[in-house]
């Protein structure tokens, strides 16, 4: 694979309102605890202010914080689970904007801080399933995507959201080099409907706090009824379109991986069963954090996203 050198999306400049309030960003990150501009660690523990707190998992126990931490997928940074946490340290998180443009009436760039300020930032407690059969349920802190697409304004004629993650190969290793696993930038997409759906989630934080490196610093995305490759990390820009937008997955495997990848315990992946899931952090197991074997829910449990689909062959086409 040839090399590409770093470039600078426009997604990624800094919008004025960002760069004229830097003193205030700086001043109430020491009030927060000493947020670290360049650095990761100090980032990600700086505690969130926590509006309302949802359990949507529905009670089930929370996989303890170390070990949502070190068990990732995050191929930008290493194809190993622990990659991630060891090699994210040099990762820059702020500044740090989303461009969002296409089939828009008003396209816009918002900064990260700004989006703090005006968004209601909540607790939603989610299952998460990888499409590796293994899960965990994680505590995210973020708002819902719709609330921000509202501003805006989708046009009627949009009837997809693609998804573009941040290239950076001087900070992120997975990037760089002649063999890499996939092709950069990570793209990924929802129908327009499963975007405004109110459990998807832009999450920028986790267990009360700011998203490490190693779990999509400083903004992702949470769709708990799809397989976790669909909720993609570090995102710069989101464009409303109406095409079916390209999804990395799907680009690198398309017999394994399709652009819908709802929890689905009846349609196995080509390599591996669905019916079931290992619980990462529970009692028993060999593998990081222990796991206990349960039964894979439909949409991972979360049956109101069921209407979503009406009509759809979710066994035999759709993935």
């Amino acid at each position: 694979m040839t090399y590409r050198p770093p470039r600078i999306p426009s997604s990624e400049i800094t919008p004025k309102s960002v760069y004229l309030n830097r003193r205030q960003l700086i001043a109430g990150a020491a009030a927060a605890g000493g947020l670290a501009l360049t650095g990761g660690s100090a980032f990600a523990a700086t505690p969130l202010k926590i509006g309302n707190k949802v359990d949507d998992a529905k009670g089930e126990t929370v996989t303890p914080k170390e070990s949502a931490t070190t068990y990732n997928n995050f191929y930008e940074f290493g194809t190993d689970k622990s990659d991630p946490a060891k090699n994210s340290g040099k990762f820059k998180p702020l500044p740090w904007a989303i461009k969002v443009d296409g089939m828009v009436g008003k396209p816009q760039t918002f900064g990260y801080e700004d989006l703090l300020a005006t968004m209601p930032i909540e607790e939603r407690i989610y299952r998460f399933r990888c499409v590796e059969a293994w899960s965990m349920v994680i505590p995210w802190d973020g708002f819902q995507l719709s609330e921000l697409l509202k501003k805006v304004e989708p046009l009627s004629s949009a009837k997809y959201v693609a998804f573009e993650t941040v290239v950076r190969p001087e900070e992120m290793p997975g990037q760089k080099g002649y063999f890499q696993p996939l092709p950069w930038p990570y793209v990924d997409g929802l129908r327009l409907d499963e975007a405004m759906q109110p459990l998807t989630l832009l999450a920028v934080g986790m267990y009360g706090e700011a998203l490490p490196n190693q779990s999509g610093a400083p903004i992702r995305l949470i769709v708990p009824w799809k397989y976790g490759f669909k909720s993609i990390k570090s995102i710069v820009r989101i464009t409303l379109t109406d095409k079916e937008p390209p999804c990395t997955w799907n680009k690198a495997a398309a017999n394994e991986y399709g652009f819908y990848s709802n929890v689905n315990p009846k349609r196995d992946h080509p390599r591996w069963s669905q019916a079931t899931e290992r619980r990462i952090g529970g009692k028993s197991g060999f593998f990081s954090g222990g796991g206990d074997r349960r039964d894979t829910l439909m949409f991972n449990g979360y049956d109101e996203v069921a209407s979503l689909y009406n009509g759809m062959d979710l066994i035999n086409k759709y993935y």
